[in-house]
């Protein structure tokens, strides 16, 4: 019965509103890092700058902005399958464990320029704190407000935690030259200045503050529930650079995991940009997974594999929503006001029944949600590469989205990919 119900729910979205348009891959190589040689192959490791896109409001004609993660990772089971890396199998028992082949690459800024059809590296910001030494992709300290994944390195010696270090996703470009950017671990919302210094890191008010230099306690404490790996993952800002929207990956492990497994809506923040304070929150419902078919036709795909990777602002007071599983990805566009926007009690972390809880159970769902229209999806695009992150608005009728290669450490490029739409959607 619920199963009918979601499916009705998504034709309730899509129906008819699907709009026509093509695909055109742009030329574009991978910067090699670095080989490693190991008993079953070889690692390539590449520059990996598919986890966000941006642009900056008169910005030069063409360019653009990117961000990549914490660096190469990878889980034990594929250090052992494709590396032949046997060592490391007493790891895999460990909740969350992640090798890090390369512990020394660290999250970055890439400028880009968009011409003639092809993507080119202008320049690569390496984020520093205000020391100046380079900012670690290395998870922070577990505590009671927060759960932090262990990490290894490529001899299985445990990573010690860094309470700077950042998995940086979603990026917004400034006018006056800097940055905000969203992290993973905190989550935290970062703000830094036009060299890559990390000037301000605002993370939940229960969070112990040790050893952050820039850190301050001053988000919902309800942000720390995001579950393991799913925290801050975009950002969009309003045109008049007053507005800031962040959306966390996933559902909230809140109060606990089995919510975040079974809810089947994504908390959109509004923020003010220059202060970090939130003006409203919204709910975006995800859609069912049997309609995600790439995936489905690959094997098991549940719930908890749906997460929303990138947004951008429209014009007219829209969001555009980048809604994936590995294979298939679904850009929808949402109008965002104030008669979506839920009660406040529902930033409080102590409110019940939780958003999650309310989402996750088999009445229909009573809270105010977005309303949705499908602009495009890959399941009706085979040509276009899976794990498609970042996403930037070039005109009314184009769209420009990359893949994450995740460093090339399973072997995969990055690629650009421009959607043509055959009418003026993006305004």
């Amino acid at each position: 019965m619920l199963a009918r119900w979601l499916i009705g729910m998504y034709l309730s979205y899509t129906v008819a509103m699907t709009t026509p348009y093509s695909v055109e891959r742009l030329a574009w190589s991978d910067p090699v890092l670095g080989e490693m040689v190991f008993p079953a192959g070889v690692m390539t490791i590449r520059s990996g700058f598919g986890s966000g896109l941006t642009r900056r409001v008169g910005g030069p004609p063409g360019h653009l902005w990117a961000i990549g993660d914490r660096g190469p990772n990878m889980k034990v089971k594929t250090a052992v399958k494709r590396y032949g890396l046997r060592e490391l199998e007493s790891l895999a028992g460990v909740k969350g464990a992640k090798i890090m082949p390369r512990p020394d690459i660290g999250p970055a800024l890439a400028e880009l320029r968009l011409m003639d059809g092809k993507v080119e590296i202008v320049r690569t910001i390496r984020l520093v704190g205000e020391d100046g030494r380079p900012v670690s992709g290395w998870p922070m300290p577990s505590s009671d407000h927060l759960l932090a994944e262990p990490v290894f390195d490529i001899a299985g010696t445990q990573l010690c935690p860094d309470p700077e270090g950042l998995d940086t996703e979603g990026v917004v470009a400034l006018a006056d030259g800097s940055f905000w950017v969203g992290d993973e671990f905190g989550p935290s919302l970062v703000r830094l200045d036009a060299q890559g210094t990390v000037v301000l890191r605002l993370v939940p008010e229960n969070m112990e503050l040790s050893g952050m230099s820039s850190g301050q306690a001053v988000l919902p404490a309800i942000a720390g529930k995001r579950h393991l790996n799913r925290g801050f993952e975009a950002l969009a800002l309003s045109t008049d650079e007053k507005w800031l929207f962040l959306v966390f990956q996933s559902p909230l492990a809140h109060p606990d995991e089995a919510m975040h497994r079974k809810a089947r809506h994504v908390r959109i923040w509004q923020l003010d940009a220059a202060t970090g304070a939130v003006g409203a929150q919204y709910l975006y419902p995800l859609d069912p997974p049997e309609t995600f078919l790439r995936d489905r036709a690959r094997g098991a795909f549940d719930r908890q594999d749906i997460k929303v990777s990138e947004i951008a602002w429209l014009a007219d007071e829209a969001l555009l929503v980048l809604e994936r599983g590995s294979e298939t990805t679904k850009i929808y566009r949402c109008a965002i006001s104030e008669s979506y926007a839920l009660a406040p009690e529902h930033l409080d972390v102590d409110t019940r029944p939780t958003i999650e809880q309310l989402s996750a159970g088999p009445d229909e769902f009573m809270l105010p949600t977005l309303h949705k229209q499908l602009l495009m999806t890959s399941d009706d695009a085979s040509e276009l590469a899976a794990d498609l992150e970042g996403m930037i608005v070039l005109s009314p009728t184009e769209l420009l989205l990359v893949n994450d290669n995740d460093f090339g450490v399973e072997g995969v490029e990055t690629s650009f990919w421009k959607v043509i739409f055959h009418a003026p959607v993006l305004v």
